[in-house]
């Protein structure tokens, strides 16, 4: 972006222009002297001046070469037999090469005139020599050349040098070039009129000569291509010679071939740049697409959640007859002793009728002796050699007594509502699992909070959505509730990847099973405290989940509920979950670069209406769940660090999936600080 933005000028781009001072420092004799300046002495020795003979014209052009005016300038200096000098800039010559290559084809002069067109005596030294370097490598990339002639932009006669632009000249002249200012100035980027151009280039005294100054780029060039051949016819008719620069002072060609690493350093230059401008249409269009695919996001999600609201919520609204019959809960439980006497006694308040299942799965800590010392009526224990999340379910799914079965992590708190709400939906025998409301419990760091926002905002109101469109892609691990038959229909809990609570739900859907969100059916989960944990946890989810689309992914193809699912599910997980978050940090580039580059009031007016557009989901999401709003003052940290952390996981998980890694559990370190006390929608430490 940054190589197309200064082909286009649009990086760097500076149109300030310094206010003549004192000119105590310029030397006298190049302010009496002529229009070119060779200050490449050492800096004890005086700079020369030379004039242009007499009857000797050079004709200049400006800021081009243009695709629309040079070709024309040229076939007219080709229909007069004349050479002339073009000052170019940078930023045209690698929009413009071949134009670049015919104007030294015709015999003509090259000359710099930087690259991004700045007054360089409001800058530093390094700027430059940046411009003119950066020119230089434009040119050997393009026409094989280097030029030792200069011309400052905004510059004028020699007398008009002052303290500010002489320094310029200098260190153009300690780096090697000729400085070359002009006689004449006609002043056709004013568009005067052709008359008054013809005039202005006209010498003051007979035979005088002369440097004319006129424009092949920056504007409507029509009057200065009407004025240049009776410019030239009236210039012959009065005895003058038509030469460059360097034949005129009798230098010899500016023009010196490059060759070697020098000559192959330019070429990747140009090609890079090439790319860069021609990328930049495709970047444009990815921004677009990423737009429409994170505004219809949130439309959906603030329409179809209103619908699903309205239709849970509605007075009357049942799932059918009230479900009281008893439910099994299935708890794997790995290195969980920080956490497993909160989760139990939670479970132990329930007011639904439960047995719980504690499945030990090879466990190095004291979790099966702090379940078997609750002794808890309720609680049956099962110890086996540690195999894995997918495995521990299944095992407490065999041992289960009752058809309905409950599954929770080991480090989540239930309230004694949790497993009534989350069961009633298995009042419509179409429901074959349902995904409950999980809650993050430790939201009092930064980091706890950022999460919050996303349990609330992302997970919950996707659910919503997902579930208006009967695609759910996830029971969350944390709550979730099946038929027995329906676990059985689908094959069980499967260890094909790691995300099996995603991998299960896609199993139900092409089952031909409704998997429904239940809002009410709350718990509490321990999110991670650290950055390293929250990367590690995300790192599994998102890998897991692709893997679970690719295992799934002939539903596309299937007829029923599984093809409804493969046609309208995984196309919204895939644009939603991975394709939209991979391709937003587009927005981020854009936002750095129209910041620094571009209009930062404009593009920071953007990026705070999506920031306020998100906002408003948030808030809705937050009003939905009976949240308090004031976590959501962390929002505009999220969604600068928290995001692109994100981003970051995402696409190392893709990174990982595309080259077909594998990506072992990681246990999680716990603190147990999810507790008791659970109100009305919120739970302390």
């Amino acid at each position: 972006m940054v190589l197309r933005g200064m082909a286009n000028n649009e990086v760097f781009h500076d149109e300030r222009i310094a206010v003549s001072v004192d000119k105590g420092t310029v030397p006298t004799s190049v302010l009496e002297g002529g229009p070119v300046v060779d200050a490449r002495g050492d800096k004890n020795s005086e700079p020369v001046s030379y004039t242009i003979p007499d009857k000797t014209v050079v004709l200049s052009f400006d800021d081009g070469p243009s695709p629309e005016w040079t070709p024309k300038i040229l076939k007219v200096l080709e229909a007069k037999n004349v050479h002339a000098d073009f000052f170019v800039t940078g930023s045209m010559v690698t929009r413009n090469p071949a134009l670049i290559r015919r104007i030294v084809a015709d015999g003509h002069e090259i000359g710099l005139h930087t690259f991004t067109h700045p007054d360089l005596a409001l800058h530093s030294g390094t700027r430059l020599t940046w411009e003119l370097s950066e020119t230089q490598l434009a040119l050997a990339g393009v026409a094989g050349i280097h030029s030792s002639l200069f011309r400052p932009p905004y510059s004028s006669t020699a007398d008009a040098l002052d303290d500010w632009s002489w320094p310029v000249t200098k260190q153009a002249g300690s780096e090697g070039y000729l400085t070359t200012f002009i006689n004449k100035d006609t002043e056709d980027w004013k568009r005067p009129g052709v008359d008054s151009i013809v005039k202005a280039a006209m010498p003051d005294l007979p035979g005088q000569g002369e440097m004319v100054l006129l424009h092949d780029a920056g504007g409507n060039r029509s009057q200065t291509l009407a004025a240049l051949p009776v410019i030239i016819d009236k210039l012959k008719a009065q005895g003058y010679a038509f030469k460059t620069t360097g034949e005129a002072i009798g230098s010899g060609s500016a023009n010196t071939k490059v060759s070697g690493y020098s000559l192959w350093l330019a070429k990747a230059f140009l090609w890079c740049t090439t790319f860069s401008v021609g990328l930049m249409p495709w970047l444009v269009g990815l921004l677009a697409v990423v737009g429409v695919l994170v505004m219809a996001r949130f439309a959906l999600m603030l329409v179809l959640s209103t619908i699903h609201v309205r239709r849970v919520r509605k007075k009357g609204f049942s799932w059918g007859a009230p479900v009281i019959e008893p439910v099994t809960v299935v708890v794997p439980a790995y290195n969980e002793q920080e956490c497993i006497t909160n989760t139990l006694l939670s479970l132990a308040r329930s007011d639904h009728p439960i047995e719980v299942i504690v499945v030990d799965d090879g466990s190095s800590d004291d979790t099966a002796a702090i379940v078997e010392e609750l002794d808890l009526p309720m609680v049956r224990l099962i110890r086996q050699p540690n195999g894995g999340k997918p495995a521990a379910l299944n095992t407490g799914v065999a041992a289960a007594s009752h058809d309905l079965i409950v599954m929770m992590d080991g480090d989540t708190v239930f309230e004694p509502a949790t497993v009534r709400e989350l069961v009633q939906p298995f009042a419509d025998p179409r429901v074959g699992a349902v995904a409950g409301n999980a809650k993050v419990g430790n939201r009092d760091s930064l980091i706890g909070a950022w999460q919050h926002l996303e349990y609330v905002m992302g997970f919950n109101l996707d659910r919503r959505m997902y579930d208006v469109l009967n695609c759910m892609p996830t029971i969350p691990g944390a709550v979730g509730a099946f038929r027995r038959t329906a676990l059985q229909q689908a094959g069980g809990v499967s260890d094909d990847t790691l995300a099996e609570d995603t991998d299960v739900t896609m199993a139900l859907h092409r089952a031909g099973w409704k998997v429904v969100y239940a809002e009410d059916a709350r718990a509490w989960t321990e999110a991670p405290v650290s950055m390293k944990q929250l990367w590690s946890q995300r790192y599994r989810w998102s890998y897991g989940t692709m893997q679970a689309m690719w295992k799934h992914r002939h539903a596309v193809l299937e007829r029923g509920p599984a093809g409804r699912f493969g046609r309208v599910g995984l196309p919204f997980v895939s644009l939603f979950m991975v394709v939209t978050p991979l391709l937003a940090p587009a927005f981020d580039i854009g936002l750095v670069y129209g910041v620094i580059f571009v209009d930062a009031y404009k593009t920071l007016a953007a990026w705070f209406a999506v920031m306020a557009l998100q906002a408003v989901c948030a808030w809705w999401s937050f009003r939905l769940d009976r949240e308090k709003s004031w976590h959501l003052i962390t929002l505009p940290a999220q969604q600068v660090v928290y995001r692109v952390l994100m981003y970051m996981v995402l696409l190392q998980s893709a990174i990982t999936a595309l080259t077909g890694g594998r990506l072992r559990w990681q246990k999680l370190k716990r603190t147990g600080e999810v507790g008791l006390d659970v109100t009305a929608g919120e739970m302390s430490s």
